[in-house]
């Protein structure tokens, strides 16, 4: 009998959910994180949790855990000193970058560049040459890597980064610098760039390369650190780690490759709204993940999260592949406020974080924020948790009065203010990855969830015509639950850089059959059986002269039915969907990629006591609210009451331990069979 704990740290609460693998039954727990050490609060949780569901924890198997341990060591710029050793002649690769610059037409003259991750001080350059069909043009001349190493050992670096010239074909110059600089500094990690990304285009490779060094010693001491505490609280389990990718990797990979984890936290968001829609029945999803200090958007199309090549955080953009997740400063802790200067209410992207919190929680906090708001308005009831926690409505009328003296208009006008611009912002990142991308947001059902998403869910459904929206069961736990149902996932990567007309179909058959097997090995040496393990193919292709490639995915099936022919049709039609043209061009097939994946958990929904649709089982009270400008006579529901069937007609409030869920008048909810609500317009 397995249990599998899925544990999601956010800036605001640490999420736990405990899963029973043969009932499917679950648990759920929340508790402040511990910023300075988040793995304290990870104990706190666990050994809750264990206590509320009678479990042992040596009875654990599988601790699943998605973290922000590297995305914020980047945003903070707190990662590691890191040593570049590179080709003579490459000194400048970070410095001289790619030249995109954001900005318009003089955006170049007041754009500081950002400070690269390896400094230039701290770059090193070695004799000795790999041709680009990985041919040694000259010797490595070991000599100057001894005294590389020796200035970098001096200047004090705390990780180490090898990229040459050309290495994407041949990494035998890398292993040997990186044996020696093992011998040489025996407690600094080494990262060497054909083992992190073997793919052509040199700045690319060494940035994400860098990168991966960083974060490396952040994450490793993480790592650790959790595993010892575990390890001291009675858990064996597997430890693994959720990848930006949506799927998991093994702790110790992960500590050796960390440039795969920076997207790690909101990744599980999209991979728990994944497993609702399987049980829900709904297939295209847009995700609406709103936490205390920002919201995290993603598109599902045909339970098919979108992926992406590249993983950006902050400034950082890195060769990783990534779900296609973007961020706005909007969530419930976001402060509003009024310029002097144009006399406009703007709310976030500060926000109030954990500490001091929303004034509503009484904790200290005096700006008036997004959940100030809410309870002004009377979207979020005084008594939550039951009871056990009690909101201070009078302080929060007080907080966002000031905002209502500021703009000259009465208070709940500006508490409503508040609401629709915080709104605006989530449908503006909505719009980002659904109509900017040539997707039509009345195809796809909107999912709200983290602790603020049911609350806004409603309105920003109406704002995108996305029906039915959607809160899902324990919303406030769905980062944790995504985190405890996704499946291992590692990849590979290799440049091929050929004419299609030159390339035949066996032999390119046979690469990704080598990739394959190498990736395969990876799962098995984690302790996954081969016959649960599948494999996927992508392949990147372009018109020769191009300077970006669309990924395929393809199955060795299809390439040996339909050759490189029937791909390369395949790359004409998404061109043309993609950009509205095609050429005449010759087609070059640029990288190929093999992904291995574990078995996907076939883990059941507990259904429902079916109802009779009238929810008044579930009524705690009567209640009043402010909506469409002016006070209107609205109900509360506990959602633990809720049966299948159960119809509930707006205005309403349905509540639980980990979230609030807001039915806006003009609609009406629907309990589905798995304990779902669904809200469509009456």
């Amino acid at each position: 009998m397995g249990y599998r704990l899925g544990v999601d740290v956010g800036g605001t609460f640490t999420d736990l959910l405990l899963f029973d693998e043969t009932t499917g039954a679950f648990w759920r727990h929340k508790t402040p994180s511990t910023p300075h050490d988040s793995s304290e609060g990870i104990l706190t949780g666990v050994t809750a949790i264990c206590e509320k569901a009678n479990v042992d924890p040596k009875e654990i198997e599988y601790f699943l855990h998605g973290t922000t341990v590297a995305t914020n060591a980047v945003l903070e710029g707190k990662g590691a000193r890191v040593g570049l050793i590179t080709t003579e002649g490459y000194r400048h690769v970070l410095q001289i970058a790619r030249s995109y610059v954001p900005g318009g037409l003089a955006g170049w003259i007041i754009w500081p560049k950002p400070t690269p991750l390896a400094a230039l001080e701290d770059t090193v350059t070695v004799g000795g040459r790999m041709d680009a069909s990985g041919k040694e043009v000259r010797p490595l001349d070991e000599e100057s890597v001894k005294a590389g190493l020796l200035k970098l050992k001096e200047q004090g670096v705390e990780a180490i980064t090898v990229s040459l010239i050309n290495a994407y074909v041949n990494g035998d110059h890398e292993a040997r610098i990186g044996a020696m600089a093992r011998e040489m500094m025996q407690d600094i990690p080494v990262s060497l760039s054909h083992e992190v990304l073997p793919e052509m285009q040199e700045y690319e490779r060494t940035l994400t390369t860098v990168a991966n060094a960083a974060v490396r010693p952040v994450v490793g001491r993480y790592v650790s650190s959790l595993r010892d505490k575990l390890a001291a609280s009675g858990m064996n389990g597997k430890l693994s780690l959720l990848r930006s990718d949506g799927g998991l990797m093994s702790a110790q990979k992960a500590e050796e490759q960390p440039v795969n984890i920076l997207m790690s936290g909101p990744a599980g968001g999209v991979t728990g709204a994944l497993w609702v829609g399987k049980n829900a029945g709904i297939r295209n999803i847009l995700t609406l993940d709103v936490g205390g200090t920002s919201t995290d958007v993603a598109l599902i199309e045909n339970l098919e999260p979108r992926r992406q090549r590249t993983t950006e955080v902050g400034h950082l953009s890195v060769r990783a592949s990534a779900l296609d997740v973007k961020t706005v400063g909007a969530g419930g802790g976001s402060i509003a406020y009024v310029p002097e200067l144009t006399k406009a209410l703007r709310v976030g992207p500060q926000s109030a974080g954990a500490v001091p919190g929303p004034v509503a929680y009484g904790k200290g906090g005096e700006l008036p924020t997004v959940t100030d708001a809410n309870v002004v308005l009377g979207y979020l009831p005084e008594n939550l948790l039951g009871g056990s926690f009690k909101l201070d409505r009078e302080g929060a009328k007080r907080a966002v009065q000031t905002i209502a003296d500021a703009l000259g208009i009465d208070l709940m006008a500006a508490a409503r203010g508040i609401i629709d611009i915080v709104n605006e912002n989530m449908f503006g990142a909505l719009r980002m990855i659904s109509v900017q991308q040539g997707y039509d947001p009345r195809h796809f059902a909107l999912m709200g969830f983290g602790g603020a998403g049911p609350l806004h869910v409603n309105a920003v459904a109406r704002l995108m015509s996305s029906w039915p929206a959607v809160s899902p069961v324990s919303p406030g736990v769905l980062c944790a639950l995504g985190d405890a149902t996704t499946r291992m996932r590692t990849e590979t990567a290799r440049s091929f850089s050929r004419l299609a007309s030159q390339t035949d179909a066996a032999e390119l058959i046979a690469i990704l059959q080598d990739m394959a097997n190498q990736t395969r090995a990876e799962l098995r040496a984690d302790g996954l059986p081969d016959a649960s393990i599948e494999s996927e193919f992508e392949v990147d292709v372009r018109y020769a002269g191009q300077a970006f490639e669309v990924p395929l995915t393809i199955t060795a099936e299809a390439l040996e039915r339909d050759g490189i022919a029937g791909m390369l049709k395949r790359f004409d039609e998404e061109h043309l969907r993609l950009f509205t043209f095609n050429m005449d061009t010759p087609h070059e097939i640029v990288n190929l990629r093999a992904v291995a994946l574990g078995q996907a958990l076939d883990l059941p929904a507990a259904e429902l006591p079916k109802g009779d649709g009238n929810p008044v089982a579930a009524k705690m009270r009567d209640h009043t609210l402010w909506m469409d400008g002016k006070e209107q006579a609205a109900v509360i529901y506990d959602r633990a009451k809720l049966r299948q069937g159960d119809v509930i007609p707006g205005p309403a409030i349905v509540i639980e331990m980990d979230s609030t869920t807001l039915i806006e008048t003009g609609c009406v909810a629907v309990v589905d069979r798995v304990g779902n609500i669904l809200i469509n317009l009456a």
